[in-house]
């Protein structure tokens, strides 16, 4: 079945006459008449009683009718989206981020990006960093933000982006919560929130039995929210990267003598052809002064 042939047969319904139909698609009768007959050759039976002085629908015609004029219209507005992407009034940017990533991060950037298109789609894909570069490999996704990929591909281009420490986080009633910084020891009796979404989790536990914290009989958690509101309720204390967003009714405090810091990067497929949308944010990423975000 080809576009034209449905086009056709969409005119024909419409006018209920042969002639006047192939002038309304600019194309002679018998090329008209031609073209419908080698659809209803594939559907089987007749689409039109020709009658005069106006043809007819059959009942097959009537049943197809609007099956074909649904096909023709999503055929139609294909046509048109991909001419839109083409020419940049419409441009659309997939990007993955790992969970320990805050989108307020790509705000500023995603706001200038979307004065240079008209209309300008956008579509997050959240995951492990697995998960991030399975969505990279896949094609799912464009560009990718995370501390680290666990993806061992040779295809994967990286960026740094910028460097951060980790912090202290603690409710306003805890017993730090007036303390500008704390030592490690000053952990030994805390109960401590994993933030075992965090591609860092693993680094930064090792760093702390190093130094004889108990992390063991803390409270594992999967999502920043949940983090928050367990420290907000003072059932324990985290330590979450200087960028994670916390509510002003909680304290931040420097943790003297952690050694404990990620690298945020930039992902891409090497190699793979990109949207313009795509292009325009990684030379705002790449470009961008990250220092007074990062410390």
């Amino acid at each position: 079945m080809e576009m034209h042939q449905v086009r056709y047969f969409l005119a024909v319904a419409q006018l209920l006459n042969f002639t006047r139909a192939a002038e309304e698609c600019n194309v002679t009768q018998p090329s008209l008449t031609r073209a419908i007959k080698q659809l209803e050759a594939e559907l089987g039976g007749d689409l039109f009683r020709r009658e005069r002085p106006a043809a007819q629908l059959t009942e097959l015609g009537q049943r197809m009718h609007p099956l074909l004029k649904q096909c023709y219209d999503a055929a139609s507005g294909a046509r048109s989206l991909a001419s839109s992407f083409r020419s940049g009034e419409i441009g659309a940017l997939r990007i993955a981020l790992t969970h320990s990533i805050d989108l307020a991060l790509l705000i500023p950037h995603l706001n200038q990006i979307r004065r240079q298109f008209n209309r300008l789609e956008f579509r997050f894909l959240r995951g492990s960093s697995r998960e991030v570069g399975d969505y990279l490999r896949k094609g799912d996704a464009e560009l990718g933000i995370a501390a680290e990929i666990d993806e061992a591909w040779d295809r994967l281009d990286v960026w740094p982006l910028f460097t951060e420490g980790f912090e202290l986080v603690v409710s306003s009633k805890h017993r730090l919560a007036d303390r500008d910084t704390i030592e490690l020891d000053d952990l030994r009796a805390e109960q401590l929130l994993s933030r075992t979404f965090c591609e860092h989790f693993g680094r930064i536990s090792a760093s702390l039995r190093e130094h004889g914290i108990n992390v063991d009989h803390g409270h594992e958690i999967s999502s920043e929210r949940d983090l928050i509101e367990l420290v907000e309720a003072d059932i324990g204390v985290a330590m979450v990267p200087r960028t994670s967003p916390v509510p002003e009714g909680l304290k931040r405090t420097a943790v003297t003598g952690l050694d404990a810091r990620r690298t945020v990067n930039l992902y891409g497929v090497a190699g793979r052809q990109r949207t313009a949308v795509a292009n325009a944010i990684m030379r705002m990423l790449r470009g961008a002064d990250w220092r007074a975000i990062a410390g």
